[in-house]
């Protein structure tokens, strides 16, 4: 798995001009499955996440968790965070997942991180417009088959 996450002040997805999830402070995640990922890949993302140090505590020291700010979650599909870029000028997403497989890791993944915090999501396939405020900005790149 790969998962870009985002410290935020906010953000929300919209999908056809309706809101489908919005949070307040919190993480964004952009999350891409592949097609060698599994439980062990889940499991690891989701204690990592859980459990990430990368809000500020009153000396400003990054400290906390989303946990331990009692913060949310905004989980979105993103099977583009595998896209090839070597050859040509057209991006081949070959080395994500296919969507049956992808579809079931990521709702066990969101599932897993909503046992620790609220999480909304949005749908998966669906062409979404995503809006953020990114605080700091921070933003870390979790690659699970890289631990």
């Amino acid at each position: 798995m790969k998962i870009i996450i985002q410290r935020v002040s906010e953000a929300a997805v919209t999908i056809e001009d309706i809101v489908r999830g919005k949070i307040g402070a919190g993480l964004l995640l952009l999350v891409g499955v592949s097609p060698e990922d599994g439980q062990e890949d889940i499991d690891y993302a989701v204690r990592k996440i859980s459990q990430m140090r990368i809000f500020s505590d009153e000396n400003d020291k990054m400290n906390l968790s989303v946990q331990d700010i009692k913060g949310e979650i905004l989980s979105i599909s993103q099977f583009t965070l595998f896209a090839d870029t070597k050859k040509g000028n057209r991006p081949a997403f070959t080395g994500a997942a296919k969507p049956e497989l992808a579809s079931q890791l990521y709702d066990q993944f969101n599932g897993g991180l909503a046992a620790f915090v609220p999480v909304q999501t949005g749908i998966f396939g669906a062409d979404m417009k995503v809006s953020l405020v990114n605080d700091g900005p921070v933003t870390i790149v979790l690659d699970t088959k890289n631990r």
